[in-house]
């Protein structure tokens, strides 16, 4: 069964992966991954919660807090379950240049991408038209860019969703 799933899990690595040469997709996962990245949530959190007011700072202070308290089981995991990334196990991967080499599950950047994004969904759900898009890009570049497979994702959705409710729930 196991192994099942795994066959299933890299094919559908592949599908994402092959594209990698495509000049514009390169310059849009190249770019969007970043949001995830801690340079740009951390500031993006601290900006929100310096530029805005009431409830809006309240939904930014939660989505700090999802942020800073989801990387907590992500670093564990990473410990607990050293998977290798695709571009190690998978043959014929495409990767970028100067690629991570910390272990690949679950994905840190859609933690981060979705921990900061939900909070503002609660608080505002009309926002899901344009904020849901660059989470799931996030998601979705750290496959085509060969640093992760769809399962490190698919977790990091949902940690970051978890804090994100959770840190929503405890401060709004």
């Amino acid at each position: 069964m196991l192994q099942k799933w795994y066959d299933w899990e890299c094919k559908l690595f592949y599908s994402i992966n092959r594209y990698f040469d495509h000049k514009w997709l390169n310059i849009y996962f190249r770019s969007i991954t970043h949001v995830g990245g801690a340079t740009f949530s951390i500031t993006a959190v601290l900006l929100a919660i310096w530029l805005l007011q009431d409830e809006w700072r309240d939904a930014a202070i939660a989505s700090a807090a999802a942020l800073a308290f989801s990387h907590i089981p992500v670093a564990v995991m990473k410990k607990m379950y050293p998977r290798k990334r695709p571009y190690i196990s998978l043959r014929h991967t495409r990767v970028t240049k100067n690629p991570l080499t910390d272990h690949s599950f679950p994905s840190g950047h859609t933690t981060a991408a979705f921990s900061v994004i939900v909070p503002f969904l609660l608080y505002a759900p009309a926002l899901a038209v344009c904020l849901l898009p660059i989470a799931v890009s996030v998601a979705v570049s750290r496959i085509y860019l060969g640093l992760h497979y769809p399962s490190d994702v698919l977790a990091g959705c949902m940690l970051g969703t978890l804090f994100g409710i959770a840190s929503f729930s405890a401060i709004l």
